[in-house]
């Protein structure tokens, strides 16, 4: 084991470990924000360089700092090391300058995105951003194209974060998206506009940490915060069959999604089956409310206080007579 002092915590880790994954065993605040790494997927990380970290002291061998900051998503620890992450205001403008970057393309459509209530970027941007643009020149845009029966790319919003890429290239067999182009001219597509229609081809959806792909069977149908998240599973051949169904009053289905952790990655990748045919509440064996924490904004119809009476149902009565939402 070795040791690293990350924010002024010390933790003792094994070898090889990446910063990133160092700072998730301590928790809290300390954690860098990423949105390409996924722990899931071999390869990922490296891309949208929000995880940046200080790193004050390479090792105890080498006391030195690094010249720049470094992405702690790829980083591996040395014994001794320390690292900053909140506590340099250095650090803290050089990752705002990140999420400027991310912001040139990416429209600010947050009122009509899906992906609005649990999109990371939006997060970042509203911890990090700014209120004002630099950028003078046009933003690139693009057609949105349905990429499969029930996925819908809009290129526009997308940061190639890779995630989808390596989801369909790591857990299906035949692959038939990627990314085109170079430079301000790449984009996520499919070879002569063919059909993703593989059993996993949902889990990019999950997987996407901003509105770029997005459930055609959702969308425009309601707001992440006015439906009831509720952990379920059932006997599924391909896949766990352990997910997350979103309900809006006590039987109706809008969406079925992946269970994701609390650093937001997929813990199991699930099938197509059970998220997008499977929206009879009478499929599923209901487990309970899902947990959800205080800071979400999902959460903000689960308390019966601040609901508005005509959003007070059977689930939020349950969620809160259960105490099931997180107090942290």
């Amino acid at each position: 084991m070795i040791k690293v002092t990350i924010d002024n915590i010390e933790v003792e880790v094994e070898p090889g470990t990446t910063i990133l994954n160092a700072a998730r065993k301590i928790g809290g605040d300390i954690v860098p924000p990423a949105m390409c790494y996924h722990s899931k997927l071999k390869g990922s990380g490296g891309k949208c360089r929000t995880c940046i970290v200080k790193v004050s002291q390479g090792s105890a061998k080498d006391p030195r700092p690094m010249p720049k900051p470094v992405a702690s998503c790829s980083t591996p620890v040395q014994d001794g090391m320390v690292v900053q992450n909140i506590t340099s205001p250095e650090l803290l403008e050089a990752r705002k300058g990140v999420v400027e970057m991310l912001l040139i393309n990416h429209p600010l459509d947050c009122p009509i995105c899906d992906q609005a209530g649990e999109c990371d970027l939006q997060s970042l941007a509203y911890e990090h951003g700014v209120a004002k643009t630099r950028y003078e020149e046009p933003r690139r845009t693009f057609e949105k194209i349905d990429i499969g029966p029930h996925i819908q790319l809009h290129m526009t919003r997308c940061i190639l974060c890779y995630r989808c890429v390596q989801t369909a290239d790591q857990i299906t067999d035949k692959r038939i998206h990627g990314v085109l182009g170079r430079g301000d001219t790449a984009e996520i597509g499919t070879y002569i506009k063919n059909a993703i229609d593989n059993d996993f081809s949902g889990n990019m959806i999950d997987v996407c940490p901003v509105g770029a792909l997005t459930d055609k069977t959702f969308r425009f149908k309601s707001r992440v915060w006015y439906v009831d998240p509720l952990d379920a599973h059932r006997d599924c051949k391909k896949c766990s069959g352990k997910v997350v169904i979103w309900t809006h009053g006590k039987n109706e289905i809008y969406r079925i999604t992946g269970r994701k952790d609390e650093f937001g990655e997929i813990q199991e990748f699930i099938c197509d089956e059970c998220r997008f045919e499977k929206k009879d509440i009478k499929d599923w064996v209901i487990e309970g409310p899902r947990t959800i924490e205080r800071t979400s904004v999902i959460s903000q119809n689960h308390y019966i206080l601040k609901a508005p009476a005509h959003r007070i149902n059977l689930n939020s009565v349950e969620l809160v007579s259960k105490n099931l939402i997180s107090e942290e």
